[in-house]
């Protein structure tokens, strides 16, 4: 399961770059998102996967044998809140870019500058 999830990762990190790389701004905005959740899952992934016990302990009190790591799983939760407040912002300002410029493409943007 873990090589699965590492080809994900890796493959998820390379169509962000590749969408960053691109002339749109939507796709830009694509792009950081599949790098977001590829670092969310990578963060994920480096505590181990671990089948069947929560992070709690037992019902008298001892420490279970393997339980989840719930340290990365808060780190990857606030993660996600803040990806996704970063997402709608940069929406934002594609919208209020596009209002003013008429494009999305960021090569046209040189003939909007005034010499």
């Amino acid at each position: 399961m873990e090589i699965l999830l590492a080809i994900l990762i890796g493959s998820l990190y390379t169509a962000g770059v590749y969408m960053l790389l691109r002339r749109s701004i939507l796709k830009f905005i694509i792009g950081i998102i599949f790098i977001s959740n590829a670092t969310n899952l990578l963060v994920f992934m480096s505590s181990g996967l671990v089948k069947g016990n929560p992070p709690f302990t037992a019902p008298d009190g001892t420490p279970l044998e393997q339980t989840a790591d719930p340290l990365n799983q808060a780190l990857v939760l606030t993660a996600i809140v803040i990806g996704l407040g970063v997402v709608a912002y940069t929406l934002a300002l594609k919208y209020k870019f596009f209002e003013l410029t008429k494009t999305d493409d960021l090569d046209e943007l040189k003939q909007t500058e005034e010499v």
